[in-house]
C-alpha cells in the first residue's frame, strides 16, 4: 500500500484493516441494478481506494447488481493484496431495480456462497454476512447453513446485517458473530446494537454513514466521520461512492482524525 490506512485500523474478521472501509453498492446502475454507467470509472475507484489510499476493507454483496460488484472487485483487484478484506453478503433476492427480498432458505444460501466464491475467484470468503434475516425461515436453519459452510472452509467469518439486539441475542446462541452491520450516522444516531457490540467486543460496521449523501458536502463530511469514529474503536464506517473525486474527499476527511 502507498498510504497509511485512513483513520487508523481495527481488527475485523481476523485481519487488521483500515477503519475507513469502502461500501460498494453505488458501483452499479440506478436502483442498484445492472452495470455502472462508466465501468472504467468504477474499476478506477476500487483500485484507487486500495492501491492509492490504503483502504483494506471492501464491503459488497451478491445483491448489488445483482452480482455486478463482485465481478468488478475481481476484475479491478485480483490477485488481491494479502491485507485486503473483502466482505460480502448473501440472503437477498433482487426481483427488479430497487426491489429487495430476503431469502434465507438453506439451499439458496449455500448456492449463493458458492456463486460468490466463483465471482470473486477465491476459495474462502473472508467475511460473509447474512444480508437480512428471513422471517419465513427458522433462524437456526439460516445460520446453520452458513456455519456448515464455515466448517467446510468456504467462509472464514460470519456477520449479521440490519439486526436488532434481540436478533443478535438469538444469533449468538447459534454462532460466533464476527461483525454487525447496521445503518448509523449523525442524523440517525440511535442504535442499541452499539452498546451490545462494545460490551461483547464485536466490530460494528456502519453503513449509510453519510446518510445516503446528505452529509457529503462542506464541513458536514468531516464532522459526520469524526462523530462516528469517536463512538469507539470498534466502529468501522463504510461510506460508498462511484466518484474518484468524492473518494479523495472521504479519505482526506478521515485522514484528519483524530
Amino acid at each position: 500500500m502507498s498510504a497509511a490506512p485512513p483513520a487508523g485500523t481495527l481488527t475485523l474478521a481476523g485481519k487488521t484493516v483500515s477503519r475507513l472501509g469502502l461500501g460498494t453498492m453505488r458501483l452499479t446502475g440506478p436502483g442498484t441494478w445492472g452495470d455502472p454507467p462508466d465501468r472504467d470509472t468504477a474499476l478506477s475507484v476500487l483500485r484507487q481506494a486500495v492501491h492509492t489510499y490504503g483502504i483494506t476493507h471492501l464491503d459488497t454483496a451478491d445483491a448489488y447488481g445483482p452480482h455486478t460488484v463482485e465481478h468488478l472487485i475481481r476484475d479491478a483487484l485480483y490477485p488481491y493484496p494479502q491485507d485486503l478484506l473483502i466482505a460480502t453478503k448473501v440472503g437477498m433476492l433482487r426481483p427488479a431495480p430497487s426491489v429487495w427480498a430476503p431469502h434465507g432458505h438453506p439451499t439458496y444460501l449455500r448456492a449463493a456462497v458458492e456463486a460468490s466464491l466463483r465471482r470473486l475467484s477465491v476459495d474462502q470468503l473472508d467475511l460473509c454476512y447474512l444480508h437480512r434475516i428471513d422471517p419465513e425461515v427458522p433462524l437456526a436453519d439460516q445460520l446453520g447453513t452458513l456455519q456448515a459452510l464455515q466448517q467446510e472452509g468456504k467462509i472464514a467469518h460470519i456477520g449479521l446485517s440490519k439486526i436488532t439486539p434481540e436478533m443478535a441475542r438469538l444469533a449468538a446462541k447459534e454462532i460466533p458473530v464476527a461483525a454487525v452491520q447496521n445503518a448509523l450516522n449523525i442524523n440517525d444516531r440511535h442504535d442499541p446494537l452499539l452498546e451490545v457490540c462494545r460490551d461483547h467486543a464485536i466490530p460494528y460496521v456502519a453503513y449509510r454513514p453519510l446518510d445516503a449523501g446528505y452529509l457529503t458536502h462542506g464541513p458536514g463530511l468531516e464532522a459526520a466521520l469524526d462523530w462516528l469514529l469517536r463512538l469507539g474503536p470498534h466502529i468501522a464506517p463504510i461510506p460508498g461512492t462511484s466518484n474518484p473525486h468524492h473518494l479523495t474527499q472521504l479519505v482526506t476527511a478521515a485522514g484528519t482524525w483524530p
